[in-house]
């Protein structure tokens, strides 16, 4: 059960960092650079930052409870550096959520 709670929540997590990164890039940078906002960098790039320290402790948590290799440790990483990445691996990680639960049920 608790290994279905960590996957669950790096995906989650890995959603909103996704959205928040996305934020950042599309959104907060030209209002800096075009209008000259730049507070709404500050915020959401604060708000950012915490979200991927938060992905990223959660990703350890997982590959602990998990037991899973260095290799899907720097996948899901590497996802998390680029602006689309956390979208890319999300179906993966929703699958071993899957077969999670139904060893789980079985």
């Amino acid at each position: 059960m608790f290994k279905i709670k960590a996957i669950k929540r790096l995906r989650y997590i890995g959603i909103i960092e996704g959205v928040s990164s996305l934020l950042l890039f599309f959104v907060a940078m030209p209002l800096k650079y075009f209008f000259g906002l730049p507070e709404f960098v500050s915020v959401v790039g604060m708000v950012h930052g915490i979200l991927f320290t938060l992905y990223i402790v959660l990703l350890i948590q997982s590959a602990m409870v998990l037991k899973r290799s260095l290799g899907w440790i720097a996948k899901c990483f590497v996802a998390s550096v680029f602006p689309f990445g956390p979208f890319i691996i999300e179906p993966g990680l929703r699958r071993e959520q899957r077969a999670l639960m139904q060893e789980t049920n079985n």
